[in-house]
Parts: structure tokens; sequence; C-alpha cells
């Protein structure tokens, strides 16, 4: 397994367009920087996933979901004010600032600010959101510490970055805010009656 990196090492890695694995609120993740990497194809090919499964971008700011997202719902909105930053990942219309490699099919994104201070540390040092998904091949288990990390998949990344904040282990919530009703697609770490509450 690559040896933990700093910061500076992340940030020049995924700057290179490499992909990275990180710490964030949940579990570990790998992400690339949207604005380096020209798509989430590395992120793919680490993950032995199909292509047509969307890869969810984390930001550093509640006001990126206006950014990235188009024709926002006041839902998805109050939302991102209650639950971020936190386990909670809203799919908006993306707007002309995402790259079109990084939107899916249908024209949308997920969007997601993480309550993690390395994972937010690295957004704001790079500049620009990550797309992020959790540090396994598919169908493994997401790793909730460093140690769960596999080594071989560790490998293949350009650096490594460890922190020992604690993990809650449980996905996000996803909501799909696109259509005329938002729809549940994942219940995570922020549950319905939460979401009802603000809605």
């Amino acid at each position: 397994m690559n040896h933990p990196a700093t910061a500076a090492e992340a940030v020049a890695a995924l700057e290179r367009g490499e992909a990275v694995i990180f710490p964030t609120d949940t579990v570990y993740g790998v992400g690339v920087s949207v604005r380096h990497a020209e798509s989430p194809e590395k992120l793919y090919q680490l993950k032995q996933r199909d292509a047509r499964k969307p890869v969810a971008w984390l930001v550093g700011s509640a006001g990126d979901l206006a950014r990235f997202g188009e024709d926002v719902p006041a839902l998805a909105s109050a939302l991102a004010r209650a639950f971020w930053p936190g386990p909670l990942t809203l799919i908006v219309r993306a707007s002309e600032s995402v790259p079109r490699a990084f939107c899916s099919a249908a024209g949308t994104v997920g969007l997601r600010m993480p309550d993690s201070a390395t994972a937010l540390g690295l957004l704001r040092l790079v500049g620009a959101p990550l797309a992020t998904t959790s540090a396994n091949p598919s169908g493994a288990p997401a790793p909730r510490c460093f140690a769960d990390v596999d080594a071989a998949f560790a490998a293949q990344v350009g650096c490594v970055v460890v922190d020992d904040a604690p993990r809650s282990g449980v996905a996000s919530t996803i909501l799909d805010c696109t259509g005329d009703h938002p729809l549940l697609v994942r219940e995570g770490g922020i549950t319905v009656a939460d979401m009802r509450a603000v809605g």
C-alpha cells in the first residue's frame, strides 16, 4: 500500500489528473478532480464498475448546489442547508459548469458536502469538486478505516491520505430531486423522517 501522503502530495496527484484515496465522514473514498481529470474513467477502472452508474461529486460549500445544479428545487436547497455538511447526496440537473464527461446520461449530477475536515481541506486546496466513490472494488465492503483499504486497490492510485477522525461507516442517503417529486435512491445516514421534518 502507498505510504500515507501529505495534503500537498495529494493535491499534486489530483492536479495531475490521478485518483487519490482519502477519508470522508462516511467511509474512505477514491476520487479525481473534475477540473484536472478528463473524465471519471479511472474510477470506473479501479472499481471495475459499470460506466453507466454515475459517480457523485463532493463539493466544498452549500453554494455549490446552485453553481453546479440547474433549476434546483426549493426542497433540495432547503435540505442542503439543513444537512450539509453531512451524509446527504442530492441529484440535480447539471448546470453548464459541469463537464459533460461527469454528467449522467440524463444530464444530472449528484452533489454532497462532506462533514470531514480532511476532505474539505482537499476540496479547498484543489479548488474544484472531487468525483468520488467508495475506495473498494464493486461488490466489496466500503472501507471504514485505513486498515480496511485493500492494498492492491490502493497500489493503483496516485496516493492515499489518512486521518484518525471517526467515520460512520454508513453510506450517504441519495435523493433524486430532478422529477416532480423527490425520489429516494438510497437511505443512508439521513433518514426519510429526517428529511420530512425539513420539507
